[in-house]
């Protein structure tokens, strides 16, 4: 390889593994500290990196004090029904607002779009509100009411239906099909990798979710990894290599998804455009 070509290549390559020892440093640093003792993850020296007696007794203190079968199943299927039905409105709703002419569509799209602008956080007390209405706090569905309808998920499946060519549609009516078989015969399988985008991004940010599963679900059988997690810590005091050992126990499973699924991971970030 000439040397014009070789250094450029070995910098970049170099510069690469550096940003990805920088991005595993943290969960290094997380499992190490969940074998300390809690003197050890507080020590002022910055050079104590490795336990000097690794106890791995923090695991089964968590373990005993927390029902993770219980905070999976509740997390778990929370994302899952939270997907499903952003894929499946956000997609009808997208290839209405792309491809249908009704009155007030723009007006319609402009709401789905002010909602995107405005801060979660200002509809946390009507959705409280209803939820506590029907009288279905502290149960799975409250933790997916939010989730069932996607602003985001509706204007990003949009601008993949508008870049679907318009012949398809036309050949399909040729051929007979109305506008629903058009819809799932036609352009939900073209806008495949937009609803892989969409699920991954749900599925991150359904599991990411903190402030609504702790203000719906105040009982200990309906919350969710993140928000255990957060009671983990204490008004006065945090245990650190436990909550460091709570902290393995809960992303284990989606490393082993990212790992499983890290094809369809890239392509759907790439296709969007979006990050994480």
């Amino acid at each position: 390889m000439p040397a014009n070509r070789f250094w450029p290549r070995m910098t970049a390559h170099i510069l690469l593994i550096a940003c990805a020892a920088a991005m595993f440093l943290p969960f290094l640093w997380m499992v190490l500290t969940s074998f300390k003792t809690v003197a050890e993850s507080t020590s002022l020296n910055p050079f104590v990196v490795f336990p000097s007696k690794w106890k791995p007794q923090n695991y089964v203190e968590v373990l005993r004090q927390n029902d993770f079968l219980r905070l999976y199943w509740n997390t778990f299927a929370m994302m899952a029904i939270r997907v499903l039905c952003s894929i499946l409105f956000s997609a009808m709703a997208a290839y209405a607002f792309a491809r249908l002419n009704f009155p007030g569509r723009n007006f319609f799209f402009g709401l789905v779009l002010f909602q995107m602008m405005v801060p979660t956080q200002i509809f946390i007390i009507p959705q409280y509100l209803m939820v506590d209405a029907i009288g279905m706090r502290n149960t799975i569905f409250a933790l997916v009411f939010p989730g069932l309808v996607s602003a985001f998920g509706t204007f990003l499946l949009r601008q993949f239906f508008m870049g679907l060519p318009k012949e398809l549609e036309e050949a399909a009516k040729l051929d007979g099909c109305n506008i629903g078989q058009t819809f799932v015969r036609v352009m939900l399988p073209l806008a495949r990798s937009g609803l892989v985008a969409l699920a991954i991004f749900t599925a991150l940010f359904a599991f990411k979710d903190l402030m609504w599963p702790m203000i719906v679900n105040t009982s200990s059988s309906a919350a969710t990894l993140s928000s255990a997690l957060a009671k983990i810590q204490s008004a006065y005091s945090v245990n650190y290599p436990e909550l460091m050992a709570a902290s393995v126990i809960a992303i284990w499973p989606m490393l082993l998804v990212y790992v499983v699924f890290q094809k369809q991971f890239i392509e759907g970030i790439a296709t969007s455009g979006g990050k994480l």
